[in-house]
């Protein structure tokens, strides 16, 4: 499986980029992963819905560009479709019965994702309600594919 993230903005932190290599290197005989980072705008505090918009549009044109014709889009949005481990594993197992080997996986800046990309996702997914930050949700993200390749597996995982 060929699997893209595709985020907004890129990891600064020392500990984030440590906890993303740990997983690509555990994830690494499972899929290939491939990162794609755009660039962010700058959000300032108090900022108007209008301008929020222009932000999430301005972006989501810098995502729309990495996204091929032929891939399965997962788009992360707090509102999407939520689902435990168990099930996002047996979505991915499905996908891959359905011969879709390349999926993408969409994580966007502080403000969420442009709606134009939420409405071209094949899946909306929530991992929850609370907001997380864009940089710990690539960890997350990782760490629940991990998991599911080894649900699907049958290997033990944590519960």
């Amino acid at each position: 499986m060929q699997l893209t993230i595709l985020t907004v903005g890129r990891l600064k932190e020392r500990y984030w980029l440590e906890a993303q290599q740990e997983y690509l290197k555990r994830l690494s005989p499972f899929a290939r992963i491939k990162l794609v980072e755009v660039a962010d705008e700058s959000a300032p505090e108090g900022a108007s819905p209008a301008l929020e918009e222009k932000i999430k549009n301005l972006e989501g044109m810098r995502i729309s560009k990495h996204i091929p014709q032929d891939n399965y889009v997962i788009a992360l949005d707090r509102l999407g479709r939520t689902m435990n481990s168990r099930e996002f594993a047996a979505a991915f197992a499905e996908l891959g019965l359905q011969g879709k080997s390349q999926v993408t996986l969409i994580i966007g800046g502080s403000l969420g994702l442009a709606e134009s990309i939420l409405k071209s996702a094949d899946l909306r997914l929530s991992f929850s309600q609370l907001t997380f930050p864009h940089q710990l949700m690539r960890v997350i993200l990782l760490e629940q594919i991990y998991r599911l390749f080894k649900i699907n597996r049958g290997e033990p995982y944590h519960k």
